[in-house]
């Protein structure tokens, strides 16, 4: 399905039936990351799975900026008129559940926020220096975002009024430091590790997200 807000067209997939959910994916990828936990979520959940700007089936922007992937989002809700959804955010996806929810609490229920950054230096110095070399290679604006972007202070998340679920792998490309911070700074907040996971191995084409987001946001 494709819907045109804020001047772009965004695509998503909407499946299932019951409370809402909305899954946002990281840089470079699509919803289609979500397949395996939609396929879970759909059966007690009302599952939208959107396309970021300049991802997937969505359509190319000039520019990349976080700021204007939370406005779409933000917008999404509104348009379709969902209410009070659980916002579930992965890597740039987590970045930007985080931008919503400071702006728009008032829309959601909770978030869930999977592996994000508050700055670039939230990454690991290694992550930093793959990203580095990785746009030399394909000076992709989507990759330059992810050097410049984004800049929230810990003292912006108070700005949070829904519960919050932090979950990051026990071998994420975030720094735990940095991981800690945005939980202990979001004042409804709880923190999972996931014990052996990467940065993305719980969340992509996996369903392991799916007990953490039954037992936080009951069906």
């Amino acid at each position: 399905m494709y819907i045109q807000l804020n001047g772009q067209v965004l695509s998503y997939e909407k499946q299932g039936e019951g409370r809402p959910i909305i899954l946002l994916h990281g840089n470079g990828e699509s919803h289609k990351i979500f397949d395996v936990l939609t396929r879970d979520l759909s059966r007690n959940y009302t599952v939208y799975a959107i396309d970021s700007r300049g991802h997937g089936g969505s359509a190319t922007p000039k520019e990349y900026h976080y700021n204007d992937m939370a406005d779409d989002v933000i917008r999404f809700i509104e348009a379709l008129s969902i209410s009070q959804p659980l916002l579930c955010g992965f890597s740039d996806g987590g970045i930007i559940a985080l931008l919503v929810a400071m702006q728009r609490s008032d829309l959601l229920s909770s978030i869930l926020v999977c592996g994000a950054n508050l700055t670039p230096r939230g990454l690991t110095g290694a992550t930093r220096r793959q990203i580095k070399s990785l746009y030399r290679s394909d000076p992709n604006p989507r990759i330059q975002m992810m050097l410049l972007e984004p800049s929230i202070q810990p003292e912006d998340l108070a700005a949070i009024h829904v519960p919050a679920m932090i979950c990051a792998g026990s071998d994420d490309m975030v720094k735990p430091k940095e991981t800690q911070t945005i939980a202990t700074h979001i004042p409804q907040s709880e923190l999972h590790i996931f014990e052996g996971a990467t940065h993305g191995s719980y969340v992509e084409h996996s369903g392991a997200l799916a007990p953490v987001i039954r037992s936080f946001y009951p069906a």
